[in-house]
């Protein structure tokens, strides 16, 4: 489902919006798109709200953007790996499923949506996200070609994640594309990303 728009009216008593953010543990999570970038500026953004961040990335995704961007950026580790050891022996993907008050998936590919939607779990974003409770929040950001996007498989995939995991989405946009066309597909912008977000964390004050 799409997020609703948030109501700007609410206010604390001292008159000043409260920092939804504040404290959050927020998983953000990226697929191998060209857009894996552009998330560089939501982790930044999430730590300058003083939400504690997490980042997760398929192997796909390494390829666009290396860990260690965003290791600086987060300040902890990035989990790239489903079989990483963890020095509690804990299952990193399972502690961090349980950690978790809300996961961004951003690019959302046509493939891990799929993946998403089939219950696959051969990566670390997929894997931690079969493993969260079912009160914690997903938004997706989808990223792809038009026609990618088009695509009955795609939309149905989509709207499986939406009406059967309850997850929710923000975008795509239509804008210009790496393939070098202008289309549906686009994956948001990190600041509307940021306000979808804010909008999901709102609702569990």
């Amino acid at each position: 489902m799409a997020v609703a728009q948030a109501n700007n009216s609410q206010h604390n008593p001292s008159g000043k919006s409260p920092n939804i953010w504040q404290h959050r543990r927020i998983v953000i999570a990226l697929s191998g798109g060209i857009s894996c970038y552009k998330i560089a500026s939501l982790v930044s953004r999430s730590i300058q709200a003083n939400a504690s961040v997490r980042v997760l990335m398929t192997p796909a995704a390494c390829r666009f953007v290396g860990p260690a961007t965003f290791e600086s950026l987060s300040g902890s580790p990035v989990l790239t790996d489903i079989f990483a050891s963890s020095q509690d022996r804990e299952s990193p993907h399972i502690a961090l499923a349980q950690w978790c008050q809300l996961m961004i998936i951003a690019p959302a590919t046509a493939d891990l949506i799929a993946k998403l939607a089939g219950g696959r779990t051969d990566d670390v974003v997929c894997l931690t996200a079969c493993a969260l409770p079912p009160s914690t929040p997903v938004l997706l950001a989808p990223a792809m070609n038009e026609q990618m996007w088009q695509n009955p498989i795609t939309q149905r995939n989509t709207r499986t994640v939406i009406e059967t995991l309850d997850y929710h989405t923000v975008g795509p946009d239509e804008g210009w594309q790496a393939c070098r066309t202008t289309g549906e597909g686009r994956m948001s912008e990190p600041d509307q990303i940021f306000e979808s977000a804010t909008q999901l964390l709102e609702t569990q004050l």
